[in-house]
């Protein structure tokens, strides 16, 4: 059984965006602090499970930094799906097919690689039933690079409210989140037979797994 590091908000759940989430700018800002010079080099580690030519499908692309930096150019097509409507203007104005929706409900559409980065949390406690819905719509792999040192996971309280509170989306603050062992855990126990890669991503704050498709096709 997956235990998760859960914490008692301070605010209500219903909390809108934050600012991180209300800019391409303030998002990157968030990021690069988080990330240090590890920040490029977490895209780069993902990028390296893509092969050369697929369609990829991101969910939770936020704005899209791995396709803008990392796959433009050298993949098939690529399709992002996000809730902020922000996001997803921005991304069509750059002319990406950006995709408003819920990934938890939306239909996703089939392609070889299904990628979500720093954001499986956001669906705990549920987060295995998104891992299987992307599993049904790769036909090659499913990518999950997670952070497993979060600000939100602190023992200190007004450092994991303020964590928390910088990354509620349109869907509200999220307190849980995963520790390396827990998303060890979901992955081993839901996904065992299908891991391909199991690593540590640079920097060590988020750790990666590719899990092999089930889509046909």
């Amino acid at each position: 059984m997956t235990t998760l590091i859960s914490l008692t908000l301070a605010y209500p759940r219903a909390l809108s965006e934050s600012l991180v989430y209300r800019s391409a700018w303030g998002y990157g800002l968030a990021m690069r602090v988080l990330y240090g010079r590890y920040y490029a080099a977490r895209d780069a580690a993902l990028a390296a499970h893509v092969p050369e030519g697929a369609s990829v499908l991101e969910l939770c692309c936020g704005p899209a930094r791995l396709y803008e930096h990392e796959l433009r150019g050298r993949i098939g097509s690529y399709v992002a799906l996000d809730a902020s409507e922000r996001f997803v203007a921005r991304l069509r104005k750059r002319g990406i097919d950006a995709r408003q929706a819920d990934v938890a409900t939306a239909e996703l559409p089939v392609a070889d690689v299904v990628v979500i980065q720093a954001s499986l949390y956001h669906f705990l406690p549920d987060a295995e039933a998104i891992v299987a819905r992307m599993r049904a719509a790769a036909r090659g792999s499913v990518i999950v690079s997670e952070p497993v040192r979060n600000l939100a996971s602190s023992r200190l309280g007004i450092v994991a409210r303020l964590g928390a509170g910088a990354a509620a989306t349109a869907g509200g603050a999220h307190a849980q989140r995963f520790d390396a062992a827990s998303l060890r855990a979901l992955m081993r126990g839901g996904f065992g037979e299908a891991i391909a890669v199991e690593a540590v991503v640079p920097g060590g704050r988020e750790h990666l797994y590719v899990l092999t498709g089930a889509a046909e096709g």
